[in-house]
């Protein structure tokens, strides 16, 4: 029988978890013995057409390599941000790329990514059956906004989810001290879905029930409601802490941080947030005249290996080793998404849908697990959230700080 050879990807945003995945797939083609070479693109597409790739068979042949993989943040492959054109306004980079599947007799594509890296997947399976190659496309979800379609959460989302809750809560013992009233307001990620921001509610204890008020995207914001809540808030308690997403809108959708001023934009078009808390504190301050704080978590949140998820970590693995299996039983186009099963016990599957009814559209929090204030989420909500951030993943450590994957071959050159 011919052996298979294989291309694995990785795109968009790191993760905690992008590498489980990418482990997965690896331990996945080594134990079937039917693959000579696993080829790793370096940086991505945009890397594969510049020839750059390495062969990660060779590299992650037992347990242990694969096991400190699985442990190891952000991208072992490197990342880009690039917009594969069409096939119509560019021939050229699709024959590029076909050329070099065919010179290594490639057999199978695994691409793992957010929602634009599935977009990619979508143009070369469609660019494979027009020109008939038997090549087998497929996607690997991740992002820590966990705004895809389809399937029921996103590797990565559940150990970002994590840092959120955790941070949250550390936040509360800060701000607990003092004797005086404030008002402590973080930024979290999340451009138009609030699921990270929501997750700040699995902060709340029998002692702490921080985050008091919690802002989405998915609502408007109305800054009247916004004082009035905290108003309240403060008729209770002398501290409060608020989470906020950081692409919360006004009432006629603009982004509370869209001053033209400082207003940038990705290699995708979409608004870079950073200032949301900012605008904020300085609201609060102008109404009551108190010690008020923001603080932006920005990219901390995205690789945090010290508290990430065991659930997020095995989900991530399993999930790159479906996605073999997947395109050895000959399918193509597809992105590999989680079913859940049940809540309690938790209980998720693997499966599989046409990446093409996925690709660029977004998945936010259903209006429904969001209170009527708008200024909390529901139980149902918070029994979504819950079961992803299960379990601590143990790491190993040299000279005081976590041990990870090396990544030299990312240096520049």
């Amino acid at each position: 029988m011919k052996k298979r050879n294989c291309f694995i990807g990785q795109s968009g945003g790191p993760t905690t978890a992008i590498n489980a995945s990418l482990a997965g797939i690896i331990a996945e083609c080594i134990d079937t013995k039917q693959f000579d070479h696993v080829y790793g693109m370096i940086n991505g597409i945009k890397g594969l057409l510049e020839d750059k790739y390495m062969d990660l068979a060779e590299m992650f042949d037992n347990e242990e390599a694969i096991k400190e993989l699985k442990c190891s943040p952000a991208m072992y492959l490197g990342s880009c941000r690039y917009k594969l054109p069409t096939y119509e306004d560019d021939a050229q980079t699709y024959i590029s790329l076909f050329q070099t599947f065919e010179k290594l007799e490639i057999t199978d594509v695994y691409y793992i990514g957010g929602n634009d890296s599935m977009d990619t997947v979508a143009k070369l399976s469609t660019y494979a059956k027009i020109i008939k190659s038997p090549i087998r496309f497929i996607g690997i979800p991740k992002t820590i906004d966990n705004d895809l379609m389809g399937t029921d959460h996103t590797p990565g989302f559940g150990s970002a989810a994590k840092y959120v809750a955790t941070s949250m809560l550390e936040v509360a013992y800060d701000s607990s001290i003092y004797k005086l009233n404030s008002v402590t307001i973080v930024e979290i990620m999340g451009r138009n879905a609030g699921w990270l921001t929501a997750a700040s509610a699995l902060a709340r204890t029998q002692y702490s029930d921080a985050p008091d008020l919690i802002y989405l995207p998915e609502v408007p914001f109305i800054k009247e409601n916004f004082l009035n809540d905290i108003r309240e808030v403060f008729k209770k308690k002398r501290s409060i802490i608020i989470a906020v997403s950081e692409g919360i809108k006004t009432e006629n959708g603009e982004f509370l941080d869209s001053d033209s001023k400082y207003a940038k934009r990705d290699a995708f078009g979409h608004i870079l947030h950073s200032g949301t808390g900012k605008v904020l504190e300085t609201m609060v301050y102008k109404e009551f005249k108190c010690k008020v704080r923001s603080i932006e978590l920005n990219v901390l949140q995205r690789c945090a290996m010290h508290i990430a998820s065991q659930v997020d970590l095995d989900e991530s693995f399993e999930i790159g080793r479906y996605a073999v299996k997947t395109s050895m039983a000959g399918k193509t186009g597809m992105m590999m998404v989680f079913n859940r099963i049940n809540n309690n016990p938790y209980t998720i599957e693997c499966d599989y849908k046409d990446v093409s009814t996925i690709a660029n559209l977004e998945q936010r929090i259903p209006i429904e697990w969001i209170n009527k204030d708008h200024n909390d989420i529901t139980q149902a909500l918070y029994d979504y959230l819950y079961p992803l951030i299960q379990g601590e993943v143990p790491l190993s450590y040299k000279n005081g700080i976590p041990e990870y994957v090396n990544i030299n071959h990312l240096k520049q050159d």
